[in-house]
């Protein structure tokens, strides 16, 4: 089993920066891929970025896309999500989603994804 927590979430105002923080306990090895989701309120859960457990390649939604990057710290078992330049649409529960099937190619869909984390609220003002 893996355990994943989110933190790092809050209220910014717009054009401001948040990192938000997956952290992995139980059976965790560098071998996990991650995938950032997030569901604002009415609407669907939509992928954000995503991170191979083979090569690390990186993958991002179109909308954020040169404003947030996704990044491991192996050693300590957590994945970052640095979001730059936010905007009110950005508004949303992020969560953090793991998978250990091995995979050269960044996973989007969420329904491939094995472990979730509880999510963190991110709100951005206007």
């Amino acid at each position: 089993q893996v355990q994943l927590v989110e933190s790092g979430g809050g209220l910014v105002q717009a054009g401001g920066s948040l990192r938000l923080s997956c952290a992995a306990s139980g059976r965790t090895s560098s071998n996990w891929a991650v995938g950032w989701f997030r569901q604002a309120p009415g609407k669907e859960r939509e992928f954000v970025a995503a991170i191979t457990n083979i090569g690390g390649r990186t993958g991002y939604a179109d909308s954020v896309k040169g404003r947030f990057t996704i990044s491991r710290d192996n050693v300590k078992n957590t994945v970052y999500l640095q979001m730059n330049s936010l905007k009110p649409e950005d508004t949303a529960v992020y969560y953090c989603a793991a998978r250990f099937q091995v995979s050269r190619s960044v996973t989007t869909n969420g329904n491939e994804y094995t472990y979730w984390g509880q999510g963190t609220q991110v709100t951005v003002s206007a």
